[in-house]
């Protein structure tokens, strides 16, 4: 055979990009060996002025178009345009970028050394070139689930994955050295096809490395407590208290059965119980600015520096975030102490310079498998444990093995971050020069973090329900004041950001049971709990009109005022604002991939 003549041939040169071994024999002319064989020898000789540096150049920079490929879903929620990976991050820059750059840049190292490795036509480059090339179908699906966070089928993926390894032995089992010039074209283009990958993977390095350096400030303001400069001029004492997807319909209407919240109900006793409130949205990074600016937010993105760039219902443009048009600066001028312990959202960073006294967090898995509460070491090997996690075979075997997954890894962050807040927010209430002052609560929000019937946190079988306790639990906490004496002449304001988003959660894995026999099938009810305590107020009342939460601040700056002092002040302030409600429909209720 020609190829077998070809490749007996003693003297030999190496193809710097098809990576082939090709030779010249003793004695024949080039046009003696059959066809493919000399445009494979050609080839091969018109490339043998390509220095050895030159030639580690094109494997590296093919590598790096590999390992971008391979590492896309680490890398695009960080330089995506709306930066909410950076926006909701906790912890400090470096720990988000640098394990992503230095994964890009360990695995580029690898791929190069197979890459020279598989330069000479035979069975190993066969090995390793298929195995790029078969496993791509599996790496591009991968990328698209991750990336979008969605679950298109497992089956695709395993029947992917199994294909591309049966295929991979096979190939190896049958490979014969007539098959080289064959291989030495399709590792010419494939060569070629990764190279200019690699430039998009140069062009991600600069990215990240750019953005990393631009969010180095984020990590400054994550907790601001500045000394009283100025004596607190303000009277009484305004508590408002933000419980994350707190619904009405749960807790005052068609409370499941079994549940029991003592300290909701005595509020209702002796406040003004509101019953048709009409969301502001129903994201918690669009619906708490929504609340402190007054005007419902339509979409938010973040700048590279961590700050938001808002988007206002009815207008297209977006604008920048200003902590100085927000309740916030409102209560400074009227001469309030102001404080926040929240979550989620950034509020530390958001208002420096009008919140006195401010903790926030929100320690949560990234799709990376990077968390905040990690170093850098730690989150360098998030990836391949995040992974690990969301294999068939894992969870499989933890079905039968007390194996950790990630619905459990998001629940142990989700009792830290609430712990946390919990004695934030205890440290504030005990603070009385704090007189407004924030309190964003991780709970009820799912998933479930309590269990009702042993009174302990807890991950097992708990669901919305038993958050609705927890956060019950955390009012009567928060109903100690009145052992200071300063619950009856403090304004309590209670509300939910949004209600309980049974249609999204619906379809996500940690539903249970009772959630759906609570949610009625995951019918959907878009009233979030709105209840106001007035200082001095003993006696219940209700609103019935609707009230649109963007009025929140305008509420809010009336009662900083003291211009609303009565239920029957507050009722008819309320039927003004009344027809407001019908220009904040509330937005879809599908989930983002953080489920907040």
């Amino acid at each position: 055979m020609d190829c077998e003549r070809l490749l007996s041939f003693h003297q030999s040169q190496r193809s710097p990009i098809s990576g082939v071994w090709s030779v010249v024999p003793d004695g024949r002319k080039a046009d003696a060996i059959g066809p493919a064989s000399k445009t494979l020898l050609e080839s091969s000789l018109s490339l043998n002025s390509i220095t050895p540096h030159r030639l580690l150049l094109v494997d590296a920079a093919a590598a790096l178009g590999i390992a971008s490929l391979a590492f896309l879903w680490t890398a695009a929620p960080l330089v995506e345009p709306k930066h909410l990976a950076l926006y909701h991050w906790s912890g400090s820059p470096a720990d988000l970028f640098l394990p992503v750059i230095l994964n890009l840049l360990a695995f580029t190292a690898i791929f190069t050394g197979l890459l020279r490795s598989a330069r000479r036509p035979g069975r190993w480059q066969l090995a390793v070139w298929s195995g790029f090339l078969l496993f791509l179908p599996f790496i591009v699906l991968k990328n698209w689930e991750l990336i979008d966070v969605t679950v298109p089928t497992y089956g695709v993926g395993i029947l992917l994955f199994g294909g591309a390894c049966a295929a991979w032995a096979l190939l190896l089992l049958l490979w014969r050295p007539r098959f080289a010039p064959a291989l030495a074209h399709l590792v010419q283009f494939s060569k070629t096809l990764f190279v200019f990958l690699g430039i998009s993977g140069l062009c991600l390095l600069v990215e990240l490395a750019w953005f990393g350096w631009e969010a180095r400030g984020i990590s400054h303001h994550e907790t601001v407590h500045r000394e009283q400069s100025v004596p607190v001029t303000a009277k009484g004492r305004i508590l408002w208290i933000v419980f994350d997807e707190l619904s009405f319909q749960q807790v005052y209407e068609t409370r499941f059965p079994g549940v029991q919240l003592p300290a909701f109900d005595a509020l209702a006793q002796e406040s003004t119980l509101f019953t048709r409130v009409v969301p502001a949205g129903m994201q918690t990074e669009e619906v708490l600015p929504s609340l402190m600016i007054g005007r419902r937010v339509d979409a938010l993105r973040s700048s590279s520096a961590g700050l938001p760039v808002l988007a206002f219902a009815g207008s297209p443009s977006y604008r920048p975030w200003n902590q100085y048009d927000t309740v916030f600066a409102d209560a400074q001028r009227d001469g309030y102490r102001t404080a926040v312990a929240g979550w989620y959202n950034p509020y530390c960073r958001l208002m420096p310079q009008v919140v006195d006294d401010c903790f926030w967090s929100f320690d949560t898995v990234l799709v990376g498998g990077t968390t905040p509460a990690n170093g850098i070491w730690s989150n360098l090997f998030g990836p391949a444990s995040y992974l690990l996690e969301l294999g068939s075979a894992y969870r499989l075997a933890s079905r039968y093995l007390p194996l950790e997954d990630q619905s459990a890894r998001f629940t142990d962050l989700h009792q830290e971050d609430f712990v946390a807040l919990d004695a934030a927010a205890d440290r504030i209430l005990r603070d009385p020069s704090d007189t407004f002052a924030l309190l964003h609560l991780p709970v009820p929000h799912p998933g479930g973090i309590y269990d009702r019937h042993t009174g302990k946190l807890s991950s097992t079988s708990a669901g919305y329900e038993d958050n609705l306790v927890l956060a019950d639990r955390c009012l009567a906490s928060i109903r100690s004041m009145e052992q200071q004496g300063t619950w009856d002449s403090s304004t309590i304001v209670v509300m939910g950001d949004h209600s309980w988003r049974t249609l999204g959660w619906r379809t996500n894995t940690i539903w249970t049971r009772e959630e759906e026999q609570a949610s009625f099938g995951g019918k959907f009810d878009d009233r979030p709990a709105y209840i106001v305590k007035l200082p001095l107020q003993h006696v219940s009342a209700t609103i019935d009109v609707p009230f649109p939460a963007t009025a929140t601040r305008a509420l809010l700056d009336e009662l900083l005022a003291h211009r609303i002092q009565t239920s029957a002040e507050l009722k008819q302030w309320v039927e003004y604002q009344a027809p407001a409600a019908n220009d904040s429909a509330p937005q879809s209720q599908t989930l983002r991939s953080s489920q907040r």
